[in-house]
């Protein structure tokens, strides 16, 4: 029976975040001060833990959150799967000015967003939770029996988490991922999917 323990992350904290929360999907922002010690915070949680590799959305945000909070000198191997969801015209604006522009289409990203384009040309959440969901097929027949850190972002960190706990995607914001928080996962076993700890 495979098992695969996974340390989640969200990225420490960007501009992105701290002006506003501003959406930043596939903008490549760098972390601030406070990301940055985020990060080391998480490294002092980790260190005692064994992590058997470690895993990172390209984009350098999560890349940087990962290469500090793993601490100690295990690869950083990037994986395009992890990427944040593309918010198409959503992107680099906070929630109030883009449902300022165009309501409707909040309305229908809130109703399905499995099946509706974030931002109107951006990714679909089922888009999202199938690419996710590969990776993790893939990572449970590689690192059976091991432990895995993986960070990646607020969008489809949440989306993948509702959608294993059986939730209607579009209740996905009712998770809360915080900036360089640890959530523990585990894929496999009895349950197949267990959430263990959150924002830990």
């Amino acid at each position: 029976m495979k098992m695969l323990n996974v340390y989640l992350l969200r990225h420490g904290e960007t501009h992105y975040n701290a002006d506003g929360n501003r959406y930043c999907g596939r903008i490549d922002a760098e972390l601030t001060e406070t990301g940055l010690a985020q990060a080391r915070r998480v490294a002092g949680v980790l260190r005692d833990k064994v992590i058997d590799a470690v895993y990172a959305s390209p984009l350098q945000r999560a890349y940087r959150t990962a290469e500090i909070a793993c601490g100690n000198g295990l690869p950083v191997v990037r994986d395009n799967r992890l990427i944040e969801l593309d918010f198409g015209t959503w992107e680099g604006k906070t929630r109030a000015a883009f449902v300022a522009e165009n309501p409707a289409l909040w309305d229908d990203w809130n109703a399905s967003p499995d099946h509706v384009r974030a931002g109107g040309t951006g990714d679909t959440g089922l888009e999202a939770v199938q690419r996710m969901d590969d990776f993790f097929s893939e990572m449970m027949v590689r690192h059976d029996g091991q432990s895995i850190l993986v960070v990646a972002h607020n969008g489809i960190n949440r989306l993948y988490l509702a959608w294993k706990l059986g939730m209607p995607l579009k209740h996905y914001r009712r998770i809360v991922q915080e900036n360089s928080a640890i959530t523990v996962i585990r894929l496999g076993g009895e349950e197949e999917f267990s959430l263990l700890k959150l924002n830990s």
